[in-house]
């Protein structure tokens, strides 16, 4: 039977900083990583609209790109050291991307994951090797992310030559993303306004900051969801995966972003279903958020102007989410389309906000307005 394990390393054609790196030819990957399309999508008005960046067309997502090369930076290092075990919180799609980045390295991984993982996601990490565990109370301060944390600093003390590449402060995680930007530059001729969901902060610090070697002038819009504490709303309860946070990611570049919008778990589900019944190109939470508000400044911008917005994912994780009608009844999250415009709030500490809403104050919770 021919082998399934690849001789060449074509999984990496797209990540410049990975080209030619002496990777043992036993974890050579059949798998690309990079060169996602990009896609246009119109507002109602056809000459307005937002390029996509379709980041689920990568084999787990977005966080391939800093799972692998947070693993790679780490071993150059010696902080990783062979056969060392990788060990990490996760909402899902990191995850994904670190069990690809110990198969291609050789190393086992242990993940740390919450009630809220999906039952597919759970399945596939496992598939893939990843040894799981699940956190069964939330942090009394910190929420699940902090019990997450918790637990991995517990793994790190019992087991020999561990690593945590600790996404949400590690500057290996931003650098990841300079690749995606080249993408980006090489597609599209113009950009003027990018926009990012914001999570660990990663994609929307690592994108900018490359994309303004080539267009100095480009505006960063941050999306985040309701109940996220990320840009100084109070921390509750989320819905929403993939954005939002209840703890303050050091990787989160305040001073790039000119304003921050936040979603509320309904309003997503509605884009994300518009998206694919229209253009057949969709994601999960953070998709529809982030279009919501690409759609928004498409709309409302100068004719002209080129908006990029990044999707972290496909839609086929969300099946019992986001496009399960009775998860969603459930949920109260089929109410019906979201405002033509977002509310107005002057500061993030004006009020909680409770729906889709615009603020051009961004502030670093642990510092000053910025």
């Amino acid at each position: 039977m021919k082998s399934l394990v690849s001789s060449t390393l074509p999984a990496f054609e797209g990540i410049p900083s990975l080209r030619n790196s002496p990777v043992d030819p036993r974890f050579h990957s059949p798998v690309r990583v990079g060169d996602t399309p990009v896609t246009w999508i119109p507002t109602r008005s056809p000459e307005r609209g937002f390029w996509a960046k379709l980041e689920g067309f990568n084999p787990g997502g977005i966080k391939d790109r800093p799972a692998l090369n947070m693993v790679r930076c780490a071993r150059r290092r010696g902080e990783l050291v062979p056969g060392g075990t990788i060990v990490e919180s996760t909402s899902g799609t990191l995850g994904l991307g670190l069990a690809l980045a110990g198969i291609v390295h050789g190393h086992p991984v242990t993940l740390v994951a919450d009630p809220g993982l999906e039952p597919l996601m759970a399945r596939l990490l496992r598939a893939y090797g990843a040894r799981l565990e699940i956190v069964t109370e939330p942090h009394p301060t910190g929420g699940w992310q902090e019990a997450r944390k918790e637990r991995v600093r517990r793994l790190l003390a019992e087991l020999p030559d561990a690593y945590c590449p600790n996404q949400y402060d590690n500057p290996d995680n931003v650098a990841a993303y300079a690749a995606l930007a080249a993408e980006l530059v090489a597609q599209l001729p113009l950009i003027d306004v990018l926009v990012c969901s914001v999570g660990t902060g990663g994609h929307s610090a690592g994108i900018l900051r490359a994309l303004r070697r080539t267009f100095p002038d480009v505006s960063l819009v941050g999306v985040d969801t309701i109940g996220s504490t990320i840009f100084g709303q109070p921390a509750r309860s989320r819905l929403m995966r993939g954005l939002g946070s209840s703890i303050h990611p050091r990787n989160v570049d305040y001073p790039a972003f000119s304003e921050v919008h936040w979603v509320n778990p309904a309003e997503a589900v509605h884009t994300c279903r518009v998206l694919a019944a229209a253009h057949y190109a969709s994601g999960g939470w953070s998709a529809g958020a982030v279009a919501l508000v690409a759609d928004w400044v498409a709309r409302t911008s100068p004719k002209g102007t080129a908006i990029v917005a990044v999707f972290p994912d496909g839609p086929w994780r969300y099946w019992n989410t986001v496009f399960d009608d009775d998860y969603c009844a459930a949920n109260g999250l089929l109410d019906g389309a979201p405002a033509e415009h977002p509310d107005e709030i002057s500061h993030p500490a004006e009020r909680e906000v409770a729906r889709w809403t615009r603020c051009s104050t961004v502030v670093d919770p642990l510092g000053a307005a910025v």
